[in-house]
């Protein structure tokens, strides 16, 4: 089954589309036809008014807009469909919010009459924040322009050079007329230049079984089930991951282990569950589980905080409040908690942060945003009265959200898009720091191991991009010096987000964690007296900068392997340029995302000139020269 969202500028056509879709595939019966005939003739249409299809209320049909989401229910031969239309107009973007939730695609609708709006990108944005995988952009009303490929193709490229700035990574541009239902169901004879899908027949062929997360084992448990004495069971939706009987689990957050032994989908036991199942988990032993627990693997658990930080759409017109307590709804977790700092608010029209950051202690810096309101997004703190077991968003969009209830009102007034863990690492040493916790040092001291080793330890550390050669650079000279009898160790990109750092992705707060745990990780090789080469592209300067300084300046050695992304394009080893030009890779450094070259680096690399063994021999000498190796 496929959930689908619409979204679009006011007028652009969103809920005829979806009935010329629904009338075209055959997904409207007869009596429904009737009364939309009728209700059509009452408002003084001509012909079908496909709208009412979806525009129910007075005062939609009465000012032609869409208002509030509704829902429909259709199925072809191939697939089952839900699609939720919601409203174009930036008062109702909590709306669109709502009904964009749980959708897996977006089609996002163009009036080619009047190109790419303030709203066209304020929905691109809210879809890819809400980390909807699959955008289909439908350029409307092509009957208007002459069926002008020209218009088309102009409108396409815009678009297309704005999303790239997004973390969107399947985008596609279909030219319909939804009134005239061209390429709508049935391919458009009036546009012959287009060789691509119908919007039916890419909305049948989208491939969405790989969006689920299949990996991180979650289940919330919402209910415990004891219809009598001699069963118990944990019912609940698997929010991520599969579930398998016989497997060991652990059950959060009292850390109790214990393994499956039945699963009950319906009346029927099965083997095996995964996302979205509701079921009924039973386990060995009488644990002391209720709602608000969370089974999952033990060698891959989510998080337990009490502090997060989140992207907020704030959903009513009461601004939000940094002075007061709010519900959360987490998962099957109700707890209360108070918003500690608003960093920033999002211009969804430009992508700009406005303001820099305002606390409930009253600190502020750059542009003063004291608050967020109606329809607003921004970036928040939240501090929580209990701890919530959670991912990021990205990760898993079930344990990823939250929403936020005023206790006063039960109304539901924002909801929470977790976005990463990188502030958590800074409270942590302020925590420490609190707590007055000392190092212990041993009793070999780093003058020991220098003579031991005949060396003195040092970080290499190569930036360049992808495919400049870092890596292959990193591994000779590794080689170089263990022929000379050195003890050093290389610290790859690749390897290391296959292990210590694999829970980040690739937005720039997380390449900044990324940067400053392999830091981290390098001074401590250090401190053991071995020579650290890193093959890292760390694009930014402030994140090389921060690991200078962990690292200690006398020890980083900062080298920039310098090829011109002509050249790296060229050798692509792993195809990744390719994919990045055609939107596949969101966030590539050198073609969607910037890379800041060093100002002044140690040594300098031109590998597009230079062979390796030149490379490596400059390292060598560079390193002599500062007697590292004497």
């Amino acid at each position: 089954m496929l959930r689908f969202t619409t979204a679009g500028s006011v007028d652009d056509g969103k809920s005829t589309l979806i009935g010329r879709l629904l009338h075209d595939s055959r997904a409207v019966y007869e009596d429904h036809l009737a009364s939309l005939q009728r209700d059509s003739r009452s408002a003084g249409r001509e012909e079908i008014d496909f709208a009412f299809l979806t525009d129910g209320l007075k005062a939609e049909r009465e000012q032609g807009i869409t208002i509030d989401v509704a829902y429909r229910h259709f199925s072809t031969p191939k697939r089952r469909f839900i699609i939720a239309d919601t409203p174009g107009h930036e008062q109702y973007t909590r709306n669109m919010v709502t009904g964009a939730s749980t959708a897996n695609l977006a089609v996002i609708l163009i009036d080619v009459t009047n190109g790419v709006t303030t709203q066209s990108r304020r929905h691109a944005f809210i879809a890819s924040l809400l980390g909807i995988p699959h955008i289909v952009v439908a350029i409307n009303k092509m009957d208007l322009v002459d069926w002008s490929r020209e218009a088309f193709e102009s409108i396409r490229t815009e678009y297309a050079e704005f999303c790239a700035k997004l973390p969107v990574t399947d985008l596609e541009f279909i030219p319909i007329s939804a009134l005239k239902g061209d390429n709508v169901v049935e391919r458009s004879a009036n546009m012959l230049w287009y060789n691509g899908p119908t919007l039916l027949a890419h909305l049948e062929t989208v491939h969405i079984a790989s969006d689920q997360n299949l990996i991180d084992l979650r289940f919330p448990v919402q209910y415990v089930l004891r219809p009598h004495g001699s069963f118990r069971g944990y019912s609940g939706t698997v929010a991520s991951g599969i579930v398998r009987v016989g497997e060991e689990v652990v059950v959060l957050p009292s850390g109790w282990r214990t393994r499956v032994t039945r699963i009950i989908n319906g009346l029927e036991d099965v083997e095996y569950a995964f996302p979205p199942q509701s079921v009924t988990i039973c386990v060995e032993g009488d644990l002391d589980i209720g709602r608000g627990d969370m089974l999952a693997h033990p060698a891959n658990v989510p998080w337990v905080t009490r502090d997060v930080e989140a992207m907020l759409v704030w959903m009513h017109e009461d601004p939000m409040r940094l002075d007061r307590q709010y519900v959360v709804k987490h998962t099957t977790s109700i707890v209360r908690g108070r918003f500690t700092e608003l960093l920033y608010r999002i211009d969804p029209d430009t992508l700009h942060r406005v303001g820099t950051h305002y606390s409930a202690s009253g600190r502020e810096d750059g542009n003063e945003v004291k608050t967020l309101g109606l329809n607003e997004i921004g970036r928040v703190s939240m501090h929580l009265f209990r701890p919530i077991l959670c991912d990021e968003y990205s990760r898993s969009r079930h344990t990823g959200s939250f929403i936020v209830i005023d206790p006063i009102t039960n109304f539901t007034v924002g909801a929470g898009l977790i976005i990463d863990r990188a502030h958590t690492y800074a409270r942590t040493i302020s925590d420490i720091e609190n707590r007055q916790l000392t190092c212990h040092p041993g009793h070999v001291t780093l003058r020991d191991r220098e003579m031991a080793l005949g060396q003195r330890p040092v970080t290499v550390w190569l930036t360049g991009l992808s495919a400049s050669g870092k890596s292959t650079i990193a591994y000779a000279l590794e080689n170089k010096l263990v022929e000379e009898g050195r003890a050093c160790y290389v610290l790859d990109g690749d390897n290391i987000r296959q292990g210590l750092n694999r829970d980040l992705g690739f937005s720039q707060a997380d390449r900044s964690e990324n940067i400053r745990r392999v830091a981290e990780v390098a001074r401590l090789m250090n401190e053991a007296g071995l020579i650290v080469i890193t093959s890292f592209i760390s694009p930014f300067r402030a994140d090389r900068a921060n690991a200078r300084n962990i690292i200690g300046e006398d020890r980083f050695i900062e080298v920039f392997v310098d090829t011109p992304i002509e050249i790296c394009e060229q050798r692509d080893p792993k195809g990744l340029y390719v994919k990045a030009r055609a939107g596949e890779i969101p966030d590539f450094t050198g073609i969607s995302s910037p890379y800041e070259p060093p100002e002044s680096p140690e040594l300098r690399l031109e590998s597009g000139r230079l062979s390796v063994d030149e490379c490596v021999n400059l390292i060598v000498k560079l390193l002599r020269g500062k007697r590292i190796l004497d």
